[in-house]
């Protein structure tokens, strides 16, 4: 007997952020992911809304992996009265915890600061969630393994594979009626640092697939030669390397790169500080689960040694007095909160910093400003003048690109029914699409934000 099956796009419809999907059959409702949008405001503005669907009604949380934009919203959809369970990988679900309780302390401070320094429209400002909702909500989780099939209901199974990205990140396979859904969340890379190359889906008749990189293919550039050259100019002209980092794999391939280039003798003992105490938190995930990657224990421990671990924010304010030539790898990685504010709040006016951006800048955060020459950028209610130099390693993507989405591909042995592109801006998408349709010959559809497909199965 056939039956109806639909697909609400709640988030990462026709941008990158934002991550929510809800499926609902006559058996149950199923959400895969459940992120924050960010960037643009008028995304930002809509975390604050109620979802337009029945929250009570959703029995589970299947996440790919533990970014903020694909978690952050949990505790969010928790208030409106989710009662059901979470489900990961147990590196997924430590990444989460990680990620929500400091993200609920960010915003709280935001909030106190906004409310204090009177730089807010809102009276007063409130934080988007709180430490205390952020603990709620990690007594929703329960961990899956990798690679086995499990019954969330009587004819609807999922399934968790490996998809490198971060730690603990997977593709999702669910099956409905003998139906393949393959969500791919974001597709990691080969040759990464620190992981191993993803799985590759065999089957699937609706596929879900990222497009954050859908129109390009990542350039051929030698990180390790860029690093050291960075490195160089900063020694040479009195300066500091300020790196905003996203926490969770990029801070701890960067802090790899660094102590390798030092134990390879191409850059001198020039002190490199951690300021991300989330990113310290994640380096206890890759201790705790050295099964989900390829540095060896020794490596980290010598790795751990070789940095400066800042752990309190007096800390940070020592680091930018210490006079020294440094690096100084601090979070958020598109520049739109945490500790690195801080750091270019006092040295983006000054012409002796270097600034790298290591990742995607996603539309309206300050590290895409900075990415496309803003002559002056926006902290806490004031103006500061840019001038420092502005460089971008596009290559330490933990995204596929075009070329590596389409290997991704490569396996499915079937035609799908259906294509979604999602998670992507629309230049992306639409050349994503175009791709696709040549390369495959499938029918692919670019879902827009609070789309509703109706499938019959």
């Amino acid at each position: 007997m056939r039956s109806v099956v639909k697909v609400n796009f709640l988030g990462g419809a026709g941008t990158v952020t934002g991550s929510k999907f809800l499926i609902e059959t006559s058996e149950c409702q199923i959400m895969v992911d459940c992120g924050m949008f960010q960037g643009l405001k008028e995304l930002r503005e809509l975390n604050w809304e109620d979802l337009p669907i029945d929250v009570n009604a959703i029995d589970v949380v299947l996440l790919t992996h533990g970014h903020l934009d694909h978690v952050g919203y949990l505790p969010r959809l928790i208030k409106q009265g989710f009662k059901g369970r979470i489900l990961g990988t147990s590196p997924t679900l430590a990444i989460a915890e990680i990620i929500l309780r400091d993200s609920g302390k960010i915003h709280e401070e935001e909030a106190s600061r906004a409310n204090k320094e009177k730089y807010t429209k809102h009276n007063p400002a409130l934080p988007f969630y709180t430490v205390k909702e952020a603990e709620q909500t990690i007594k929703f989780f329960n961990s899956v393994p990798l690679d086995e099939w499990k019954n969330i209901s009587e004819n609807i199974k999922v399934r968790f594979q490996y998809n490198g990205h971060i730690i603990g990140a997977t593709f999702i396979e669910i099956d409905i009626n003998g139906k393949r859904f393959v969500f791919s969340g974001d597709v990691g890379r080969k040759n990464d640092y620190l992981l191993s190359d993803p799985k590759k889906p065999q089957w699937a008749d609706y596929l879900f697939i990222e497009s954050t990189y859908g129109n390009k293919l990542h350039p051929k550039q030698n990180v390790e030669d860029i690093l050291t050259d960075l490195v160089n100019r900063s020694i040479n002209v009195g300066g500091n390397l300020i790196i905003p980092s996203f926490a969770v794999e990029r801070l701890q391939t960067l802090m790899y790169i660094f102590w390798k280039l030092y134990k390879q003798r191409r850059i001198p003992d020039i002190p490199v500080f951690i300021d991300s105490p989330m990113g310290n938190n994640v380096l206890h995930v890759f201790k705790n689960y050295p099964k989900w990657h390829k540095l060896p224990l020794s490596d980290y421990h010598a790795m751990c040694n070789h940095v400066n671990i800042v752990s309190s924010y007096k800390e940070t304010w020592d680091t930018i007095d210490d006079r020294r030539c440094k690096v100084v790898i601090a979070g958020s990685g598109m520049v739109t909160g945490g500790r690195v504010l801080t750091y270019l709040q006092q040295l983006i006016d000054d012409p002796t910093t270097s600034v790298l951006l290591v990742g995607y800048q996603a539309e309206g955060t300050r590290g895409r400003q900075l990415l496309e020459g803003a002559h002056e950028i926006k902290f806490f209610g004031k103006y500061y003048p840019v001038k420092a130099q502005i460089e971008h390693i596009e290559s330490l993507s933990a995204h596929a690109d075009q070329g590596e989405l389409l290997d991704w591909l490569g396996q499915i042995k079937n035609i799908p029914e259906q294509v979604y592109l999602i998670h992507g801006e629309p230049n992306a998408l639409n050349a994503f699409r175009v791709k696709l349709q040549t390369v495959f010959k499938w029918a692919v559809k670019t879902p827009k934000l609070t789309d509703v497909e109706q499938l019959i199965i």
